[in-house]
């Protein structure tokens, strides 16, 4: 009787404990397949119109595009100037229609140099550029004669020019003043004729020709203007 007993609770305490096993099975397995519970959205994200982020983002970028444009425009403005050639007096170097790059900054950091070729205020009237050759700079002694051009007793070599020049004459280049004259020797109006250059009338040195695009480059001028031996 009393194995009978035992036999009986030992059974029941086997069976109460597959049971406790079976139930924590049973809630592992509802943990792992429970839904996953929806993110709460704010309304404002919930009021999104589809496409709206991207227009904003495309307006934005056009704006930035173009600020940067504009600072960009500044700053080349400030630094350069872009000038047409109207008449024939550099000729052959620079024709009639072509585009150049002025350098505005080039006499503020530095001084004017043989061969250079400058855009200046003619008699410093801001509303009339003329672009000629430095030939001679301050203290110099510049002769013309014979269809040579001597400064300082030196024969200048000159592969540039149109034609020898047909005219004759002496100056002596005053203290802050350039002697300026066309590549296109014989029908430029420039230093020969109505003297010289203030430096503050210069507006810069000419750097590159852009347009037209076959012929587009540097002006490439250094050493071009050099003294030979006087013979």
């Amino acid at each position: 009787m009393a194995n009978c007993l035992g036999i009986g609770i030992i059974s029941k305490l086997v069976n109460l404990t597959n049971t406790e096993e079976k139930m924590e099975q049973d809630n592992n397995s509802y943990e792992k397949h429970e839904p996953t519970q929806p993110v709460e959205t704010s309304e404002a994200n919930a009021n999104t119109v589809p496409g709206q982020t991207k227009t904003k983002g495309f307006w934005r970028d056009l704006f930035e595009t173009v600020l940067m444009a504009l600072f960009l425009f500044i700053i080349l403005n400030a630094v350069t100037s872009r000038v047409k050639v109207f008449n024939i007096s550099m000729q052959p170097t620079l024709k009639q229609g072509y585009l150049l790059l002025v350098n505005k900054l080039a006499y503020k950091l530095g001084d004017p140099k043989y061969g250079d070729i400058v855009v200046f205020h003619y008699n410093g009237d801001k509303q009339e550029d003329y672009i000629k050759r430095v030939i001679g700079l301050p203290g110099d002694r510049v002769d013309i004669s014979g269809g040579v051009v001597r400064v300082n007793g030196n024969a200048l070599t000159e592969p540039y020019i149109m034609e020898v020049p047909n005219y004759s004459g002496s100056w002596t280049v005053p203290a802050g003043k350039l002697f300026v004259l066309g590549d296109n020797r014989n029908h430029s109006s420039d230093s020969h004729q109505w003297g010289f250059v203030d430096q503050n009338w210069v507006v810069g040195k000419a750097l590159l020709i852009y347009y037209p695009f076959d012929v587009a480059g540097l002006l490439s001028i250094n050493g071009l203007v050099r003294a030979a031996p006087a013979q």
